[in-house]
């Protein structure tokens, strides 16, 4: 057999034993440092948790600072335009709320879940922007309303030329926009 110490070679068998010491004792396996885990809990959840606080955070402002009612001029035809909407992009969908938050929750499981083990930093910030987004007007319909998903979405982004928005709206589309791209990457990619 094997002398004490000896190391099975490949082909020798063995490969799960750990070597014996002289005196018999199994020495402690060497400790490997784990890679830094990547992904949703690395980069996705703390992104989406940043723009749900900050999507809330610029709501509560534009509802205390623009209540009156007055638009407020900002730079070009951009100003800030307090605004409720009960529906989904472009106002379409009013009075749709109760199933348009169910769909955003069914959107953030879909992405978690689909990104849980990515490897792309690119898909990774996306599915925070997307989640995030998603997540700050399911607040709003939630919290902000009448009954349960029968709340209106706080808008005050105002272009004049596009339909009122908020930073969460903001970070669902160029959250898609970068999972789009991403996608458009890969399939160029050689197998």
């Amino acid at each position: 057999g094997p002398s004490v110490g000896h190391r099975p070679r490949r082909g020798e068998g063995g490969r799960d034993r750990s070597p014996m010491t002289a005196d018999g004792d199994t020495p402690p396996r060497e400790v490997v440092a784990a890679e830094p885990r990547h992904g949703l809990w690395a980069r996705t959840v703390p992104l989406a948790v940043a723009v749900v606080l900050l999507d809330q955070l610029s709501k509560d402002w534009a509802l205390r600072a623009l209540a009156d009612g007055r638009p407020r001029h900002v730079v070009w035809t951009l100003q800030w335009n307090l605004s409720f909407n009960s529906g989904m992009a472009f106002s379409k969908g009013q009075g749709l709320g109760p199933i348009i938050g169910l769909g955003a929750v069914v959107v953030v499981i879909v992405i978690a879940t689909s990104v849980r083990h990515s490897a792309s930093r690119i898909v990774d910030i996306a599915a925070g922007l997307v989640i995030g987004g998603a997540l700050g007007n399911l607040i709003d319909r939630l919290f902000r309303g009448d009954g349960w998903l029968h709340g209106r979405v706080v808008d005050f982004i105002d272009f004049q030329w596009w339909p009122v928005f908020n930073l969460a709206d903001a970070a669902v589309v160029i959250g898609g926009l970068l999972l789009l791209v991403s996608s458009l990457r890969s399939e160029r990619r050689p197998p």
